[in-house]
């Protein structure tokens, strides 16, 4: 396994694609919507800016507070204020590094400081990334209930019955993995690649995983409850962004304020963002999200509000969470060293 610091060592290198990221935003607008852009720009709410501005942090309050009740203690006493630096410093390498890699390493390390190892801490990883697989399952099946029954007419049918499809794949998947996996660990042709040392290490490496994994899922089930719950309330929250970004720009009386479009809108998004070589999905993102609401809206408008959109979803956890990462990672490494 990679150490997870190697995972997040910064280069020089890194600096070019980020700095495409953060522009990307402004490359897209300024191409999508030109100068009727900018002018909706400057007549968006304040308020509704603030507003959206909370909602961004109400979300990190909220997964802090589902990492507190995950570890249940299990890495040390672990605060409402510790957990919200762990989750701003992960965000903040998940934002900055291609394919959100450095999001899942930095936790890893950040949790080596507390004495949890690598294994165990991706277990945990794992459950929580399943708890957001599972509320983006359901919410596609409601939506796609929605469309059969007639309540909805949306476009892009197809593209969202594929994208049901395509998550439920992923969580059978995953189950059968990990309900098979001593039984796969125990087929030498699956692990003929490395020494048998090294492939002891990886089968300890990979069980310990999977019984801090079964662990977790025998918590209380109010404990699982609350925390699937701070799982959905956060991703609706998040999620209402865009939303609101559209009614500043095209005002409440425009013609797009559905919020269950621009929740899907953001589903689909995202999972485009995932074939972006940039850091936080960047160029993939904006391109996929002004193409959704074209139909919908004029074009100056829909660069606007995907501007609008990604400043408060993007820009702001990078502001935010550079100097918590900065911090706590320092602390980390100098750690690591004292210790060698």
């Amino acid at each position: 396994m990679t150490r997870p610091g190697m995972a997040i060592s910064w280069r020089w290198h890194h600096v070019g694609p980020l700095g495409l990221a953060l522009l990307a935003p402004l490359l897209v607008t300024g191409w999508l919507g030109g100068q009727g852009a900018l002018t909706a720009l400057g007549d968006f709410p304040g308020a509704l800016l603030a507003l959206m501005v909370g909602i961004a942090v109400l979300c990190w309050n909220l997964n802090a507070a589902r990492w507190r009740l995950l570890l249940s203690g299990r890495a040390g006493r672990l605060g409402q204020g510790r957990a919200l630096a762990l989750e701003m410093a992960a965000k903040f390498a998940l934002c900055a590094t291609p394919g959100g890699t450095g999001g899942a390493a930095t936790f890893l390390l950040l949790l080596a400081r507390r004495g949890y190892s690598p294994a165990r801490a991706s277990a945990i990883y794992l459950v929580d990334q399943c708890c957001d697989l599972l509320f983006f399952a359901l919410m596609l099946a409601l939506l796609v209930a929605a469309t059969l029954v007639g309540a909805i007419d949306w476009p892009h049918r197809t593209l969202i019955g594929a994208a049901l499809l395509g998550l439920g794949l992923l969580l059978l998947g995953l189950g059968l993995i990990l309900a098979g996996l001593p039984r796969l660990l125990r087929r030498r042709p699956w692990l003929s690649w490395p020494g048998p040392g090294r492939r002891r290490r990886l089968a300890r490496q990979l069980l310990s995983g999977r019984r801090t994994l079964i662990a977790t899922l025998r918590l209380p089930p109010r404990v699982l409850a609350a925390i699937f719950g701070l799982c959905c309330l956060h991703w609706l929250l998040r999620y209402s962004l865009l939303y609101l970004a559209v009614l500043g720009i095209v005002g409440q009386g425009g013609a797009l304020t559905d919020w269950a479009w621009t929740f899907l809108v953001q589903m689909l998004a995202m999972a485009a963002s995932q074939f972006s070589v940039l850091p936080g999905g960047a160029g993939a993102a904006e391109l996929s999200v002004g193409a959704l609401l074209l139909p919908l809206m004029e074009r100056d408008q829909a660069a606007a509000a995907v501007l609008i959109w990604r400043l408060v979803s993007y820009h702001l956890y990078l502001l935010a969470g550079a100097p918590v990462f900065l911090v706590m990672l320092g602390k980390a490494l100098r750690r690591r060293d004292r210790a060698a």
